[in-house]
């Protein structure tokens, strides 16, 4: 694993992508995921920004992939609750159900050869385009290195 590429590309991609003041995304979070790998392997919090996420809640996070029913639960990360609404290839869209914002939140959800990738931003389908605009360029850089 090239963790110094992997730190570098993050910070580059995270201080264009993510903050409060026109960014895309209002937090973001990657998290080492190897689904091939021994059930003993815990997945950990390699990256974070705009969010202080515990590892207990991610290994929640971590488990609703691995039971693939995207389409019948629903997840947390921190106190948001999100539901699925949208599936693809290698990832997923879905929105909060307990927000308090009147336009909404919501959570993109990408998955690498050796990562998740999960993007939070505030707003509707604009707030939706860009941000998987943003999550799709980090998940590429990390693909032309099949991580």
């Amino acid at each position: 694993m090239d963790w110094a590429f992997v730190h570098k590309a993050w910070d580059r991609w995270a201080s264009n992508s993510v903050g409060t003041s026109g960014q895309p995304l209002k937090a973001a979070l990657l998290i080492n995921y190897d689904p091939t790998g021994p059930s003993r392997l815990l997945s950990t919090v390699s990256e974070q920004e705009g969010i202080k996420a515990k590892p207990i809640e991610l290994s929640q996070f971590v488990d609703f992939i691995k039971r693939d029913k995207l389409q019948s639960e629903s997840f947390f990360i921190g106190p948001s609750q999100y539901v699925v609404t949208s599936i693809h290839e290698n990832w997923f869209c879905a929105r909060c159900m307990n927000t308090l914002k009147p336009a909404g939140e919501g959570a993109i959800a990408m998955q690498t050869a050796a990562f998740l990738l999960i993007g939070l931003y505030d707003g509707s389908i604009g707030s939706a385009s860009r941000g998987m605009v943003a999550v799709d360029q980090f998940a590429w850089q990390l693909g032309r290195r099949n991580l």
